[in-house]
């Protein structure tokens, strides 16, 4: 599967972004899918993941947790990530990643695709 994050930008301290994940290919509702973020000089962190819809959990970084939401359309093989009240430590490159496991969550060696990340930037 392929995936392409978009949605990124600059904004204030207190404002909303929506990214948005498309894959490619007809399988998509067999996926689990995450968001990560890395900021500069720091390792990538998990921010995000929408379990298989068998079992369908979603967990969020409590660094995020009533800030961000995350959503799925399976009928556009599309993930959302709506994020909410973002702080400057929210700048980073998001990255959207696809695992064939039930519920992946912060795991990063479960995720088999990445997309090219789109960049968040808040500004105080």
């Amino acid at each position: 599967v392929q995936l392409q994050a978009s949605g990124g930008g600059l904004v204030q301290a207190g404002a909303s972004l929506r990214l948005s994940c498309a894959a490619s290919g007809r399988t998509f509702s067999r996926y689990a899918m995450g968001w990560f973020r890395q900021a500069p000089g720091k390792e990538r962190e998990f921010v995000a993941s929408w379990s298989r819809d068998s079992i369908y959990y979603v967990d969020y970084a409590d660094s995020v947790k009533g800030r961000f939401t995350m959503s799925r359309d399976n009928a556009k093989n599309t993930v959302y990530l709506q994020m909410n009240s973002l702080k400057p430590e929210d700048t980073a490159v998001y990255y959207c990643a696809a695992s064939l496991s039930m519920r992946p969550k912060e795991n990063r060696n479960e995720y088999s695709y990445w997309g090219q990340g789109t960049l968040v930037t808040v500004s105080s």
